[in-house]
C-alpha cells in the first residue's frame, strides 16, 4: 500500500499518477491524510496524558517520603482518572489506526510516469514484436489437436473435479514436464535460487502482496482451516520476506519456484475460455526479485528481456504490451505483458506478466534494509511469469501442426525424449 507520508509530500504527484487508471482517488487521498491526522491528535493526546502520569506518579513517592499522605492519596485518586482516560484514548487510537490502515488499502498503486492512461486493455501500448506470423497447411485449435492426439483431456477433468480443471495425458503431461524443467533450468543459469514453497497460504501472506482484501473472491478458501490456494507462486515467494530487514549487499535477491496456481475465474465464460485458455488450475514458473530503489526499473528491464528470451528460445512469434493504468494489476506501478500470437485461433494469448512493484508490498510486508546513513528503508519487489505453462502449449500445438503430426522445438527435445508428436 502507498505510504502516508509519501501521499502528504508528493499529493499533487501521486493523484496524478493514480488518474492515469482512468478514475480519481482525491476523495480517497484527501481521507488518508484526515484520519493520519486523527490518528497523530489522539496520540500526541495520549502521549501527553502519559506524561501527566509518570509525572504524578513520581510526585506520589515525593508526598510519601515527606510524610504526605493526604496529598498522596489524594493524588492517587487523580490518577484513576487519568487511567481510564489514557484506557479510552487507547481505544481511539487503535479505531484511528485501524480507520487508516482500511482507507490505505482501497487505493491501488500509483503508477510509474511512463505508464498511459487508459481503462481497458485496447488502451494498452504495444512496444514490440517479434518473429512472424505461423503459416499452417492445417488449422487445427489445441483443443482438436489434444483430442486427436490424445494429450489433454478436459471431460475427463470435468468428470474428477470440474470444468477448467483438465488432465493431461501420455505426450501432453511430458510436455508439461519438460516445460517446467525448461523454465527452471534456465532460471537457474540467470541466477536465479529455485525455491519449492507452500501451495496455501494464510490472511497475513495474502494481505502482504496484495491479494487480500482486493482479490478474495478469485481466490480458492479452505474456510475450516482459514487457509488460501495461491493464484501464482510470487504470494508465498514474496512473503518469505514478510517482517524481514534484508542486507542491503545482498540486492538483487533472485528466487524462483515451479507451483500449481488456482484461480476461480469468477464470472469467466464464453470461446476465450475454451481449452487452455484459462484454467482453475494451472502449472506456472514464476520470478521475484528484492531490489534497491535505484536499481528496480533497470532490473524490470532485465526481467522482461529475460522472458522474452525464453519465448524466441521457444520459437514464438510473441509482442510486448506496456499496459495502461486501468488494465494494470492493482499492486502494480508498471507492468509488461508478453502475448504469444495462437495461429489456428487467430488471436494473441497473454502468457505472462513482469510487474514492478516500487515500496507498495514492502510497505505491507514491512520489507526493509539499512540504507548507507543507517537509516530504515522500503526494498523494491518485482515479479514475472517465467512462465505460464497452458497458453504456451496452446501456441506450441497449434503453431508447430503439420498434416502428420506436431513438431517440438529444439531446446525441448533433450527433456521430451521424442521429436514431435504423431
Amino acid at each position: 500500500m502507498l505510504q502516508v507520508q509519501e501521499i502528504r509530500n508528493a499529493f499533487d504527484d501521486i493523484s496524478s499518477r493514480l488518474a492515469k487508471r482512468g478514475k480519481r482517488f482525491d476523495q480517497e487521498l484527501n481521507d488518508v491524510v484526515a484520519l493520519d491526522d486523527k490518528r497523530k491528535h489522539t496520540q500526541t493526546e495520549l502521549d501527553s496524558l502519559l506524561a501527566s502520569l509518570n509525572a504524578i506518579s513520581k510526585e506520589i513517592g515525593d508526598c510519601f517520603k515527606a510524610g504526605k499522605r493526604d496529598e498522596a492519596e489524594a493524588l492517587k485518586a487523580k490518577t484513576v482518572e487519568i487511567k481510564e482516560q489514557t484506557k479510552q484514548l487507547e481505544s481511539e487510537l487503535r479505531e484511528a489506526i485501524d480507520a487508516l490502515t482500511d482507507a490505505l488499502t482501497q487505493i491501488p498503486n500509483a503508477p510509474h510516469d511512463s505508464v498511459p492512461t487508459g481503462k481497458t486493455p485496447e488502451e494498452n501500448e504495444i512496444i514490440l514484436s517479434h518473429g512472424s506470423e505461423p503459416s499452417l497447411t492445417t488449422n487445427k485449435p489445441h483443443w482438436e489437436l489434444c483430442e486427436q492426439y490424445d494429450l489433454i483431456d478436459f471431460e475427463l477433468g470435468v468428470k474428477v473435479t470440474g470444468a477448467g480443471f483438465p488432465v493431461y495425458k501420455g505426450k501432453g503431461a511430458r510436455l508439461q514436464r519438460a516445460l517446467i524443467n525448461f523454465f527452471l533450468d534456465e532460471g537457474l543459469k540467470q541466477g536465479y535460487n529455485e525455491i519449492q514453497p507452500p501451495i496455501f497460504i494464510n490472511e497475513a501472506s495474502g494481505f502482504g502482496t496484495g491479494q487480500l482484501p482486493d482479490k478474495e473472491g478469485q481466490m480458492y478458501h479452505m474456510t475450516v482451516d482459514n487457509l488460501f490456494a495461491i493464484p501464482t507462486a510470487e504470494v508465498p515467494l514474496t512473503n518469505l520476506y514478510r517482517d524481514v530487514i534484508v542486507n542491503k549487499d545482498d540486492f538483487p535477491i533472485k528466487n524462483m519456484g515451479y507451483t500449481p496456481c488456482f484461480r476461480r475465474e469468477a464470472g469467466s465464460y464464453g470461446k476465450d475460455v475454451r481449452g487452455l485458455n484459462r484454467l482453475h488450475q494451472f502449472d506456472k514458473v514464476e520470478i521475484i526479485q528484492i531490489t534497491h530503489p535505484d536499481e528496480s526499473y533497470k532490473t524490470l528491464e532485465e526481467m522482461s528481456l529475460y522472458v522474452q528470451s525464453l519465448l524466441q528460445k521457444l520459437g514464438l512469434h510473441y509482442r510486448v504490451l506496456r499496459l495502461c493504468g486501468g488494465d494494470m494489476g492493482f499492486t502494480s506501478a508498471l507492468t509488461y505483458d508478453m502475448e504469444v500470437y495462437s495461429a489456428a485461433q487467430e488471436k494473441w494469448l497473454e502468457v505472462s506478466s513482469v510487474s514492478c512493484f516500487e515500496t507498495f508490498q514492502s510497505n505491507r510486508l514491512k520489507l526493509r534494509f539499512k540504507n548507507d546513513d543507517g537509516k530504515m528503508q522500503y526494498a523494491h519487489t518485482l515479479n514475472g511469469s517465467a512462465l505460464a505453462l497452458p497458453r504456451i502449449v496452446a501456441a506450441l500445438l497449434e503453431n508447430n501442426q503439420t498434416d502428420s503430426g506436431i513438431e517440438m522445438p529444439e531446446v525441448l527435445r533433450p527433456y521430451l525424449g521424442f521429436d514431435r508428436i504423431d
